[in-house]
């Protein structure tokens, strides 16, 4: 199929072509015309013959150009056109990129929200402390679950609660702590029951030493008005080392300077920020529970920091799981 574009531009090489013989036609008939008439061998009948010959030669010649310039005109037009045809069509594939693009990372949220679902409905229990009531609240959910549905109730809306608070107190920490605060210092994640956060050693710590840095104060402020406005929660704070060993006269090794950083912590947290130490507990891991690889300086510098974790109390958690709670109907 001849496009648009090809149609007019054969019927301008044919108007070219018929000019061009016309104008051949005519330069001829002139010089025929005045040869005859330097011959003074031509009658006036003649003469007047291939004068209206040239005349209408002429008008013809005229026409054509005429036609001539108004294929111009339109060849023009269909030029523009053109472009404005390909300016939309390259908007078009830009478009159907982007859109594809927004398609994959959806995908990719997906993915992760699903990921992120089966972890969830994996993660149960993980306790290592009983007290005795929450033994006999065990105890009594067990001998009172009379089939499976009750169990899975039961489950069910101890998890939603548990999600609700982990996911409401890490979208509040992430939006104070991300303000002046660099990325790699600080990271916070939701992990089973438990929100936590690890904070590398430079940003809370003068080097090989448990003495609070100046810069730390800001970070744990915040960290304690977000604890200060939940008295339902308890903060656990473990300090971790590389593997580089440590001694001098206050430090035996990597355990007590773990300790002492957690026990520093605890204490800024205790008498700058007001939080009710009952619910504090400082713990030291030592170099111990590793991140990633201590045989290099970037291993050891992720693996020297302090976690904070926010845990609900554990009397209220078995609370979750009391048959008297599960949601009737």
């Amino acid at each position: 199929m001849i496009s648009k574009d090809n149609s007019i531009n054969i019927s301008i090489l044919q108007l070219n072509i018929k000019i061009i013989i016309m104008k051949t036609t005519l330069n001829y008939s002139i010089i025929l015309l005045t040869i005859l008439v330097m011959s003074s061998c031509v009658s006036k009948k003649s003469f007047l013959l291939l004068q209206s010959e040239i005349d209408s030669v002429n008008q013809e010649l005229g026409k054509c150009g005429q036609d001539l310039n108004s294929y111009m005109s339109k060849y023009n037009t269909c030029a523009e056109d053109k472009r404005v045809l390909e300016a939309e069509l390259a908007g078009l594939k830009n478009n159907i990129t982007l859109r594809q693009e927004q398609i994959s990372d959806l995908k990719g949220q997906v993915d992760d929200a699903r990921t992120q679902r089966d972890k969830q409905l994996n993660q149960v229990g993980d306790l290592t402390v009983l007290s005795q009531a929450a033994n006999d609240n065990i105890k009594e959910t067990l001998s009172q679950l009379e089939n499976k549905d009750k169990y899975i109730n039961l489950l069910q809306a101890a998890k939603t609660k548990a999600d609700s608070i982990n996911l409401a107190l890490a979208v509040n920490l992430k939006g104070v702590l991300s303000q002046g605060i660099a990325d790699e210092d600080v990271d916070i994640k939701v992990d089973k029951t438990v929100v936590f956060v690890n904070i590398s050693d430079k940003m809370l710590f003068t080097s090989g030493s448990s003495n609070i840095s100046t810069r730390a104060y800001d970070v744990l402020g915040k960290i304690a008005k977000i604890v200060q406005s939940r008295p339902d929660l308890e903060v656990m704070v473990e300090g971790y080392t590389d593997n580089v060993p440590i001694t001098n006269s206050c430090t035996k090794d990597n355990w007590d300077l773990s300790v002492m950083r957690a026990t520093s912590v605890v204490r800024v947290l205790q008498k700058n920020y007001g939080v009710n130490p009952d619910r504090l507990i400082a713990a030291g891991r030592g170099q111990f529970n590793t991140l990633a690889d201590n045989n290099t300086i970037e291993g050891r510098a992720t693996n020297r920091r302090t976690r904070i974790i926010i845990l609900p109390k554990l009397n209220q958690f078995y609370d979750l799981l009391n048959p008297q709670n599960v949601p009737k109907g």
